[in-house]
């Protein structure tokens, strides 16, 4: 059986290195080669990493299968196995690619959930939020992540020096390293940075590197941030989820409801590709044909 550090660990450095994924899929990835591996060894003996082929793979799939995995996990670990195996054959420990006939299972795609705009106004007009720095912070927070659509992990690594006054915008370092550039408009970045001035002489020791921090002057840790967006938008609407991921989905969705391009859409979210920005023009659609059937008379 190939050991961790024979055959795991090269492919492991290169997602940190290269590829620069983050830490939390790199534990992903990690855990799916530990679980095959396991497997393999368990069910199949000692076996060489060139000794692996497409039955073992298949073996493995249709026993989590078995135990009631979904469709969603188990392509997340075929996709796993497809670039452990692609990253072997081209540093040529093996010769053929025991994942090139593997299909993954369909699964159903859900529309975004996304909070109605309506919601959204009542929520920064009307919510009270506490007249601490705690208060200051929640409100500010979900403020930028539903007017820039940033993700979780880039809002509380933030830099002060990404806010820009002179152009309204925010520099933003994304999945893979990857920077990019969000308009904002005037106010808010007037109230980012009388956030940073406030924490520089209310907040002793405030880390100065990143623009969010407790009230000990800490960074904020992602758990904290889920919990405040689910406290708010759990006070002003009845969707299933309130996580911040919610307000990127709906800083896209009413986007796209007032006509933004989808091109301009997928960079405005750093997306890689169309095809993951263009699941918000299905309730795009659906809000079409809400609007069809209460206003057209043959509906």
């Amino acid at each position: 059986m190939p050991s961790d550090t024979s055959s795991t660990q090269p492919f492991i450095d290169y997602l940190k290195y290269e590829k620069r994924y983050s830490q939390h899929t790199i534990r992903a990835y990690t855990d799916d080669l530990a679980q095959f591996f396991t497997f393999v060894q368990g069910n199949f003996g000692d076996t060489t990493l060139p000794e692996i082929n497409a039955s073992f793979i298949r073996t493995w799939l249709a026993n989590l299968k078995a135990d009631d995995m979904t469709g969603k996990t188990l392509n997340r670990k075929i996709s796993t196995l497809k670039s452990f195996f692609k990253f072997h054959l081209r540093q040529g420990t093996i010769t053929q690619n025991p994942t090139t006939t593997l299909i993954s299972p369909k699964i159903k795609k859900r529309l975004p959930v996304y909070v109605e705009k309506t919601d959204i106004n009542l929520l920064f007009e009307h919510v009270a939020f506490p007249d601490d720095w705690t208060g200051k912070t929640e409100r500010l927070m979900l403020q930028v992540l539903y007017q820039t659509g940033m993700r979780l992990s880039e809002l509380i690594n933030l830099k002060e020096t990404a806010v820009d006054k002179y152009h309204s915008s925010l520099k933003i370092l994304g999945k893979g390293n990857k920077e990019r550039i969000l308009p904002c408009n005037a106010a808010l970045i007037n109230e980012l940075l009388e956030y940073v001035a406030t924490k520089k002489t209310e907040i002793e020791g405030a880390d100065s590197s990143i623009v969010f921090v407790n009230k000990k002057g800490k960074k904020l840790n992602p758990r904290t941030v889920w919990e405040i967006s689910n406290k708010y938008l759990g006070q002003v609407t009845t969707v299933d989820k309130k996580s911040p991921h919610v307000l990127r989905h709906s800083f896209a969705t009413h986007l796209m409801n007032n006509g933004a391009e989808l091109n301009a859409v997928k960079e405005l979210l750093g997306h890689s590709s169309l095809a993951a920005t263009q699941v918000y023009t299905h309730n795009t659609i659906e809000k079409l044909k809400d609007v069809f059937k209460k206003a057209h008379p043959k509906a």
